[in-house]
């Protein structure tokens, strides 16, 4: 490259005002810069022979668009570089290539013509002086001439010659040309420099630009420079590795890895595990192999491996199809419970006939708490000679405790079905999903949702845990789930689900239970079996009527258990009494004072006092519908803490006896001068339901008429408006609560005919069963006739009924049953 400095030929060379003009593509040349070019448009060719038939002096100018091949006027730009070409040569495939250097720059005014080759008028641009600022021009250069310096240390590859030329460079002008040509710039970037005229703007822009590239190449050395690092603690770490390998393999521990890897691939053999998961197991034994030994990804790798292989891919239990056998371990376990014994016995039989291709049931088991759901589960276990795992979904929020995290979260495992198969061992267990109606669902997903393919046999053959990555059969599976009420279940889980109800026990099933199972179970448990105690009859039915009130049969055991304890303590002390006797009479020294008292029959007959039957999640019970009327401008109040559905019920049996109220007897003005006051006892209890409807409709024509209401008659059922009286629901309860209150007479739905045969037989053929349709029907049985209650004084209910029991209080609001009639 010629010295920038030496100006003779720029001033022995004249500058024509029409030049041909060469379009340069991608590329910007500077005044005085010598750069060789290759040029090949037939255009340009031309405009070089023009050149050199004439003076050897061009113009080039860049190209707006480079992929343009044959640019017009409006794709050039109007300021270039006047040029000379120092030499030429012609190549084989018709191609030229020049080598020209700057000399000025200059601006196209106008094109004289576009063919064969670009002509144009031009002007050449002149520097202007810069004596003015001389300070200001010597920082820049200084400071450009320090950032070519900079750029070099850095990696900037210009050439000693260029930076030699640039230090004995005093022009700003040609010190800002060179330095560009030698910077990496964008094409519209170079342009902007040639095209700024001032040399102390194009120092600053100059040197903008310099200052931006010392900051890329920093980088690009930082980046360098970790990355050898890396490569550097990579190389270091294999050459460690491949010298402990060697190390271990002189001890004698090398061999424990492949002896690792061979024990996993044996098990995989014996487990006969499906196509894919052993795809999947292959994978990560390679992935193990190729792993240091220490690291925490092969931790991760053996604790799935573990789990892999240690699942029951294809063992399972032989059933024992004996029906005899499996009938008397159900009986020998459980009292009663004939729907859930013969829906056992009937899988058995099936299963004896098909063989194993059959998919197991799913069945759920409702009932309140305490009537041995969760122990019947064991007890079909044990019939089926089957595994039995149980795990509680109470309070579960997390979709993952059923489906299993995936891999990459830090302590991953699979979810709960894989877990409790696991802990089986088999792939046919019996698996009990214990407390569903008290799943939950937040941000983390909806665990009930996750159980809908746990549970549908058209599914559950293809089961994938999050963790496992891999399908399981679940079809084997007999699932049985347990539940206290239905009405927080989803309906599409409920709808892939066998329901089976298990109502409350009758006192008699309470005390047979008592004697053959709870009994002996707790003197085997407080170590008494071997001493002389007799439990009456009378003693353990007045455990289970004064100190327990439940459906099931938790507290009574309780109850039994705390006699055995005071029986043991006197054992342990040494007393001189050899035999124990348990009676009505003494149960209160062992337990205290009763706790419960039975709702009993009213003392006589009353005005506007009904006996009604209502269902809790703790059995059946009895209420009493209290209503009178007042004088006031016929308003309705009801109290004793009614739910929506109860409070309906009464607007109702109030519309019915105003529509009727002339069939009656009641006067037509009646309704307007009195209000009527409908109350409910026990107001500290929720209730809530529409089947107290014929007590209530009963009560309020009872005070309306003033003829009593029968003391020994308890009711229920659902009233229209019409007087049409609907089904209801919890009917053996029901029963059982009215005969455990001395009520032999009890009026029900006719539709709910069908449903006394859950009802034993001796408690149906103690009592009376009214089967009605209409409230009419109802009123004839239910009222006494007026003439047969002359002798009875006309009273208030409020005051004359018979005060009930006060409930037990409950330790929080939360814990209070709530009655509901239907």
């Amino acid at each position: 490259m010629s010295d920038p400095n030496d100006t003779t030929k720029e001033e022995a060379i004249k500058i024509p005002d029409v030049l041909p003009v060469l379009p340069l593509k991608d590329l910007v040349i500077f005044p005085f810069i010598i750069v060789p070019l290759s040029v090949s448009r037939e255009k340009s060719i031309n405009a070089v022979d023009q050149a050199l038939a004439e003076n050897r002096v061009i113009m080039l100018t860049a190209q707006k668009d480079f992929q343009n091949e044959d640019p017009g006027e409006d794709d050039l730009y109007r300021v270039g570089t006047v040029a000379i070409i120092m030499r030429m040569l012609k190549l084989p495939d018709g191609r030229i290539r020049i080598l020209v250097q700057g000399l000025s720059r200059a601006r196209i005014d106008y094109f004289i013509q576009t063919a064969p080759f670009f002509k144009a008028k031009i002007t050449r641009i002149d520097e202007p002086a810069t004596r003015d600022r001389p300070l200001e021009v010597e920082a820049l250069i200084r400071s450009v001439k320090q950032n070519l310096d900079r750029s070099v240390a850095l990696g900037k590859n210009i050439s000693p010659e260029v930076m030699v030329i640039a230090a004995n460079l005093d022009d700003p002008a040609r010190l800002t040309d060179l330095s560009a040509s030698n910077l990496d710039l964008k094409l519209e970037e170079a342009q902007q420099i040639l095209e700024t005229i001032d040399p102390i703007e194009r120092l600053k822009k100059v040197n903008e630009l310099l200052t931006r590239e010392i900051n890329l190449l920093t980088m690009q050395q930082e980046i360098s420079t970790a990355a050898q690092g890396e490569m550097n603690k990579n190389q270091r770490e294999y050459f460690l590795r491949q010298q402990l390998k060697a190390i271990q393999s002189e001890l004698g521990e090398g061999e424990e890895l492949a002896e690792e890897v061979e024990n996993y691939r044996k098990k995989i053999e014996e487990k006969s595990i499906t196509a894919e998961a052993k795809d999947e197991v292959d994978k990560q034994i390679k992935r193990l192999e190729r792993s240091h030994p220490d690291s925490a990804e092969t931790s991760i790798i053996r604790t799935y491996l573990d789990w892999m292989t240690g699942l029951p891919w294809a063992i399972q239990s032989a059933d024992n199809h004996d029906l005899k056998r499996a009938r008397e371990i159900l009986d020998e376990d459980h009292y009663d419970l004939e729907k859930i014994k013969e829906r056992i016995l009937e899988y058995l039989a099936v299963r004896k006939l098909r063989g194993t291709k059959m998919k197991g049931p799913i069945l759920c088991f409702v009932g309140p708490p305490g009537v041995g759901k969760t122990s019947l589960g064991r007890s079909i276990a044990r019939a089926l000679d089957r595994k039995f795992v149980r795990i509680s979904l109470g309070g579960v929020r997390d979709e993952a405790e059923i489906r299993g995290h995936r891999r990459t979260y830090v302590g991953a495992l699979p979810g709960r079905i894989i877990q409790g198969i696991n802990q089986a061992q088999t792939n046919n267990p019996v698996f009990m999903l214990d407390e569903v109606d008290k799943i939950g669902a937040d941000y983390r997903g909806d665990p009930s949702s996750a159980l809908l393919e746990v549970l549908d046999p058209e599914q559950n053959f293809s089961f994938r845990d999050h963790y496992l990555g891999v399908p399981y059969d679940l079809s084997n599976v007999m699932f049985i789930v347990t539940a206290n009420v239905l009405d927080t279940i989803q309906p599409a889980f409920l709808d892939r689900m066998e329901v089976i109800r298990l109502s409350g026990y009758t006192d008699e099933e309470k005390l047979m239970i008592a004697r053959r199972h709870l009994i002996p179970k707790q003197m085997e448990e407080n170590g008494i079996a071997t001493t002389d105690v007799t439990w009456t009859d009378s003693g353990v039915m007045r455990i289970i009527t004064g100190y327990t009130k439940e459906a099931g049969l938790r507290n009574l055991e309780r109850e039994i258990g705390t006699v055995c304890r005071k029986i043991a303590v006197r054992v342990a002390d040494g007393k001189e009494e050899t035999t124990w006797r348990i009676t009505d009479a003494n149960v209160d020294k062992y337990l205290g004072p009763m706790r419960h008292f039975a709702e009993e029959l009213l003392e006589r007959d009353q005005v506007g006092v009904a006996t009604g039957l209502a269902w809790t999640s703790v059995g059946g019970d009895i209420l009493f519908i209290e209503v009178t009327a007042v004088r006031g401008k016929g308003k309705l109040s009801l109290t004793g803490q009614l739910g929506d559905v109860m409070k309906e019920s009464a607007q109702a049996a109030l519309t019915y006896a105003r529509a009727h109220a002339e069939e009656q007897g009641i006067p037509i003005d009646y309704f307007e001068t009195h209000d009527i006051h409908i109350h409910v006892p026990a107001g500290a209890i929720p209730k809530d339901g529409p089947s107290a409807g014929i007590t209530i409709t009963t009560a309020i024509i009872s005070v309306l008429t003033g003829k009593p209401v029968k003391r020994n008659i308890a009711m229920t059922g659902e009233v229209t408006l019409r007087g049409d009286i609907l089904p209801i629901g919890g009917v053996k309860e029901k029963v059982l609560a009215a005969r455990a209150a001395k009520i032999n007479t009890v009026i029900l739905p006719k539709l709910n005919e069908r449903d006394l045969i859950d009802v034993p037989e001796p408690i149906k053929r103690d009592m009376q069963f009214y089967f009605m349709e209409h409230v009419e029907d109802v009123l004839k049985i239910a009222l006494l006739d007026p003439s047969a209650a002359e002798q009875k004084t006309t009273q208030r209910s409020g005051r004359e009924s018979k005060p009930l029991a006060e409930p037990e209080p409950a330790s929080s609001p939360s814990e209070e049953p709530v009655a509901q009639p239907g």
